[in-house]
């Protein structure tokens, strides 16, 4: 799976988001949203979100109930409509403080919702962190 770059968009008055077309080509005719810890969504296609159970049901159950007991009632699994959007429930809304502008986000094999706000924010407290994690691995 290959989904790279930013997009930015707006959530409507009826809490749909406009997947770009390259995201859902990739993604599939339906596809997984949940929640992180951080304020944000994780875009998961079929594949990918199967894979990301199987990886966490392999973990001991004190080990992966917590982190079950977080994601798993949240997650909702969407289908683009003829306009390429989805609905985002409140629940997910609230948790990444999405109330307008939204950035989507490639992470490779799956892809982020922001809070265009939290993205910006997100982005330059992290840089010092890439920066150093370049340097340890030489790249």
């Amino acid at each position: 799976m290959d989904l790279f770059g930013e997009f930015s968009h707006t959530i409507d008055a009826k809490n749909r988001l406009f997947i770009p077309a390259g995201f859902r080509a990739q993604l599939g005719e339906s596809f997984y949203v949940s929640r992180k810890m951080e304020k944000c969504l994780n875009i998961y296609s079929e594949g990918e979100w199967t894979k990301f159970k199987d990886r966490l049901n392999a973990l001991p159950d004190s080990v992966s109930y917590p982190i079950k007991k977080f994601i798993f009632p949240k997650t909702i699994k969407v289908s683009p409509d003829a306009q390429g959007r989805i609905v985002l429930n409140t629940d997910l809304l609230a948790h990444a403080e999405i109330t307008k502008d939204v950035m989507i986000t490639g992470m490779g094999d799956y892809a982020q919702i922001w809070a265009k706000e939290n993205w910006t924010q997100n982005d330059q407290e992290e840089m010092q962190k890439i920066q150093d994690l370049l340097v340890q691995f030489g790249l």
